[in-house]
């Protein structure tokens, strides 16, 4: 009895083997291709390897990097050039199935947001709108650029900046971002944004109190409380009291 069931174990185990050999697309298939690789669906050696699944290597075969977006796998003119791929010619390593999977049974786009930046070549990883949409809210309309400021490319959110560790957006500093960040330039601030910030008066003001270096106004002025003035006056050459 024993010897009868190994036997019709192995002729089952022979069977599926073969079938997968001779029928792969409908026994391992996870799903039907999209219709741009529907003539492949009966060839699946024209993308997989044997044994080692899909290869990146048959991927770039057909799709050259240097023209997604621009020309089809046919090399001719894409009517409408896509305006979200130009990223593909930057790319340090040719890894398409970190990204893609073509079968309707898989994510067309493996997880949403798992995209690895690292990818990237250094200066593609700084020019985030070349492949994202600004958000609309009243903040990110004031700014351009600069994401990895607040977002790390890991994952949007949470942001990961504090503007109070450096300044507190109180009641007299409720002000747009290019009030003291000019060009957009976040790397930098002035206080001679605002029409109460001269720099006449505020030497004047310095100066009456001793302070002759006042080059950093964050170093000691964190909020609009005069009365909570940070820093080591010595620092600011600050003039003996007579």
């Amino acid at each position: 009895m024993n010897r009868l069931v190994k036997i019709i174990l192995a002729a089952n185990l022979i069977a599926i083997a073969l079938l997968v050999f001779v029928y792969p697309h409908l026994m391992v298939s996870p799903g039907k291709l999209i219709p741009g690789h529907r003539h492949l669906e009966a060839d699946c050696f024209a993308c997989h390897a044997a044994f080692t699944g899909a290869d990146s290597k048959r991927c770039v075969a057909c799709h050259k990097p240097d023209e997604i977006g621009r020309l089809t796998t046919k090399g001719l003119p894409i009517e409408k050039p896509l305006t979200s791929t130009p990223f593909h010619q930057k790319l340090i390593s040719e890894d398409c199935v970190a990204c893609h999977s073509d079968h309707a049974g898989v994510k067309r786009f493996r997880q949403t947001g798992m995209f690895n930046h690292g990818l990237l070549n250094t200066k593609m990883r700084e020019q985030c709108q070349g492949c994202h949409k600004s958000p609309a809210d009243a903040l990110h309309k004031q700014i351009t650029g600069n994401c990895s400021r607040c977002h790390s490319q890991e994952q949007w959110t949470p942001a990961t900046f504090d503007h109070n560790k450096y300044f507190e957006l109180d009641r007299d500093h409720n002000a747009r971002c290019v009030t003291c960040h000019e060009r957009n330039d976040y790397s930098r601030y002035t206080c001679y944004g605002c029409h109460e910030h001269s720099p006449m008066s505020i030497r004047r003001e310095h100066i009456e109190e001793g302070v002759r270096n006042f080059d950093n106004c964050v170093k000691c002025h964190r909020n609009a409380n005069e009365d909570d003035i940070r820093g080591d006056y010595g620092e600011h050459e600050r003039e003996d009291d007579d």
